[in-house]
């Protein structure tokens, strides 16, 4: 197997199969990264005097050319090789000889590695980044396009004071605007290159940290050489961390829309060609899409624990065990992905019920209604407290008030920030665009 650290002798076939695992193909989604924290290095190398300008020249040709492979999808990690690091540099030499071999000089596959994920790591925060913000406008003009349509407010599953759409599709708006403060975060986490710390610690060679730094566009380098091996599973964490806020937001909704869909209930519909059907019954119209983003952001929030898991009790090094934080990491970027295009799609059909007060069952979300409008009028609010419960027990309650048939969510005079009649999208537009500054 074609490895950078041969040295003349080889693994079992065995070992390699278990060593190596799913890296082959893990490794695809960094090559181009691969190839643009090498060109940084090399560039690097050349300033300090370890290339020649020729040499330079010739070695970028070549990775240029490996990068139109990749970006053709021509490229491939060989099956006698171990890692996409190994294939750049082996293609390199089987290109240009020798000089291949040079461009390894002052650094390790750990610090490799290292910079590789996190280049490809902070696209991935990008365009995640731009989905939750095409989501959260969806939502907010939801929320303003039926904030007059009255919608049942429920604790504990039952019951309980008058809500609206408006309230309800802001309300996962602004939860987007905390989850994208933790994305930015990440981000934070992310963008500090550890190229130069080598093993973890540093190089004879006199590298210049600060130029890499810049050619990659990283905000700062990781200073201490330790340290940056150190973010091995820490920035992951931090990714995914990220994600598991994500992943409740969209679950909660998920189960409300589930929930709401049910003929049960009838409060949103969707066309039937977003529902599925059952093989025996044939009136079903099952809410499968958002079952499955329920269960996909289940399987994201397990995420952060199996990566703490995994990274934790270790000492501070390299350990092998850092490589199967792919495994873990690059799926749950992919189902949250899916998850947020999956959501925005099906919000773009969503209808909603304007007529779910015709039914009288609702008509006790408006006793609070009524105990404060007793409690305006003179009643000392916990007399006309009681008085509204005996009158729901007794079956002879009565809001006094427009018809809940008939009303919009204006005629119930909230005006506190954040209520029904202040729905505050603005100010959590100004929020989010603050949250996303990154």
């Amino acid at each position: 197997m074609a490895t950078l650290w041969n040295k003349g002798t080889a693994a079992t076939d065995l070992v390699d199969r278990f060593t190596v695992g799913d890296d082959r193909q893990l490794d695809l989604r960094l090559a181009a990264y691969d190839i643009e924290g090498s060109k940084a290095h090399i560039q690097m190398l050349e300033r300090i005097g370890l290339l020649g300008a020729d040499e330079l020249k010739a070695l970028l040709e070549g990775l240029n050319d490996i990068s139109v492979a990749v970006q053709a999808g021509n490229f491939a990690v060989e099956d006698d090789v171990e890692d996409i690091h190994s294939q750049v540099e082996l293609m390199l030499t089987r290109s240009l000889g020798d000089l291949g071999k040079k461009i390894h000089a002052g650094r390790s596959r750990n610090d490799q590695v290292l910079v590789d994920v996190k280049l490809f790591l902070r696209d991935e925060l990008r365009q995640l980044r731009e989905e939750v913000l095409a989501l959260f406008r969806t939502l907010q003009q939801l929320s303003e396009t039926h904030k007059e349509v009255l919608l049942p407010g429920y604790t504990h599953g039952q019951l309980a004071m008058p809500s609206s759409f408006g309230l309800w599709f802001g309300a996962y708006a602004e939860a987007l605007a905390d989850d994208m403060v933790q994305l930015g975060a990440a981000y934070r986490v992310v963008n500090r290159n550890p190229l130069g710390s080598a093993a973890g610690y540093g190089n004879s060679f006199p590298l210049d940290r600060a130029m890499t730094t810049e050619l990659l566009g990283f905000d700062t380098p990781v200073y201490n050489s330790i340290a940056a091996q150190l973010g091995r599973g820490k920035c992951e964490l931090a990714v995914a961390s990220a994600l598991g806020s994500i992943a409740l937001t969209l679950n909660k909704f998920a189960a409300d829309c589930a929930l709401y869909m049910s003929p049960n209930f009838g409060f949103i519909h969707f066309p039937d060609e977003l529902t599925t059907g059952s093989s025996i019954m044939p009136h079903k119209k099952n809410p499968d899409v958002w079952e499955i983003v329920r269960g996909r952001c289940n399987q994201v929030l397990a995420c952060p624990n199996e990566i703490a898991l995994l990274a934790s009790n270790l000492p501070h090094g390299y350990h092998r065990d850092f490589q199967l934080l792919k495994e873990i990491l690059f799926p749950a970027l992919e189902k949250m992905h899916d998850c947020l295009q999956m959501t925005g799609y099906m919000l773009a059909h969503i209808e909603v019920n304007t007529h779910i007060f015709d039914d009288p069952r609702y008509e006790t979300l408006f006793t609070v209604e009524e105990v404060n409008r007793r409690a305006l009028a003179g009643t000392p609010f916990r007399d006309a407290y009681r008085q509204v419960g005996i009158e729901v027990n007794e079956g002879r309650f009565h809001y006094n008030g427009p018809a809940p048939a008939r009303m919009k969510a204006s005629d119930l005079k909230h005006t506190h920030l954040g209520s029904l009649g202040n729905l505050c999208n603005d100010a959590v537009a100004a929020v989010m665009a603050q949250a996303a500054c990154w």
